[in-house]
């Protein structure tokens, strides 16, 4: 038995292994337990063989593990991976689509990323999760006062400023028993607020001690919060070819939906992470409000596309060469020259 290729479908406790050799005939189908599973393949697979498997929970830590064994490990996203499930679906399938989808000259692999980067990808996915909960939150309490006639503005700033406020005005008509649980809320409220400040102090320590953030920042509309997100996502940004290739993995890019020789572009394909699609966006938002005061060459061109389009596309194009910008000084090693950014 000469394996030359191994797709494993990943799971919690069962772990499933199909394996070719050279004339691509399946030779070695396997069930594993979660214990067992790494040093049997280390014991029956070569490490010229490529194993692959479904870029899933995990999968960067068992892809991680085998590298260090000697390995060559391809991840591939479950939406390529699912068009070669053959019948259905179930674990061996999946194995055997995995390791069938790897084959494929054109397919395209997702970049395993490192303890480093998944340590930022956490801090990121804790800040927008406990932001979410701020949200609800403040939400919660606006709609829970609207009932006692007092209304705050839409702003949480505003709703921080006015529930002091109505806890302390004993003639605004609520009730003690109400007052007490506005007062539960408000320092839930408050708890929040100082979970979120201590994330952005940890991302502003990542994005001071990494080299690779710190030249993010000289972007325009990059700050700490949207260069270590960056970081975290692309690692050093060489599975791209180019900078368009980037911006279309985080779906900035048109649509399209072309056919008989007639192409038709439509809206962003919104591939990818939507959180850092949506923080470049907001990034470029905030470059605009301040470029009417500016007279550099990116400032003449995204007003320029401003004027003549709605501020939404002027948004979405200017994070779009954002992303192309940053492929380049990641993969480069370079700083942001701004006399480059209209060639």
């Amino acid at each position: 038995m000469k394996l030359i290729r191994v797709g494993v479908d990943l799971a919690k406790n069962v772990f499933q292994i199909h394996g070719v050799d050279r004339f691509e005939k399946a030779v070695w189908r396997k069930k594993l337990s979660r214990s067992d599973w790494l040093k049997t393949v280390l014991a029956a697979v070569p490490t010229s063989c490529e194993i692959g498997m479904e870029a899933c929970g995990s999968a960067h830590h068992w892809a991680r593990l085998l590298q260090k064994h000697g390995y060559q490990v391809k991840l591939i996203a479950p939406q390529f991976v699912k068009p070669y499930v053959k019948s259905n679906k179930n674990d061996a399938n999946d194995a055997e689509a995995i390791c069938e989808a790897m084959s494929r000259p054109s397919m395209r692999f997702v970049a395993i990323k490192t303890v480093h980067q998944q340590d930022i990808q956490a801090t990121h996915r804790i800040r927008a999760e406990l932001s979410s909960q701020r949200i609800a939150k403040a939400n919660q309490i606006r709609g829970l006062t609207s009932e006692y006639g007092l209304v705050a503005p839409r702003e949480i700033a505003q709703l921080r400023i006015a529930i002091p406020h109505w806890l302390e005005d004993d003639e605004n008509g609520l009730s003690p028993r109400f007052r007490r649980l506005l007062a539960g809320l408000w320092h839930d409220l408050l708890g929040l607020d100082e979970r979120i400040k201590e994330l952005d102090r940890e991302i502003a320590l990542i994005a001071a001690s990494d080299p690779v953030a710190k030249r993010l920042q000289q972007l325009r509309g990059v700050g700490p919060i949207i260069a270590t997100a960056m970081v975290a996502n692309v690692g050093d940004a060489k599975q791209f070819k180019n900078g368009r290739q980037m911006a279309a993995s985080l779906g900035l890019t048109p649509r399209q939906n072309s056919s008989g020789g007639k192409e038709r572009l439509l809206g962003i394909s919104k591939r990818g992470d939507a959180y850092l699609r949506t923080l470049l966006i907001h990034g470029a938002r905030s470059m605009i409000r301040t470029a009417k005061a500016k007279d550099d060459s990116l400032s003449r061109w995204v007003l320029k596309i401003a004027a003549t389009r709605h501020q939404n596309i002027a948004a979405v194009a200017l994070a779009n060469k954002t992303a192309r910008i940053a492929w380049a000084m990641i993969t480069k090693g370079s700083a942001y020259r701004p006399e480059l950014v209209a060639a």
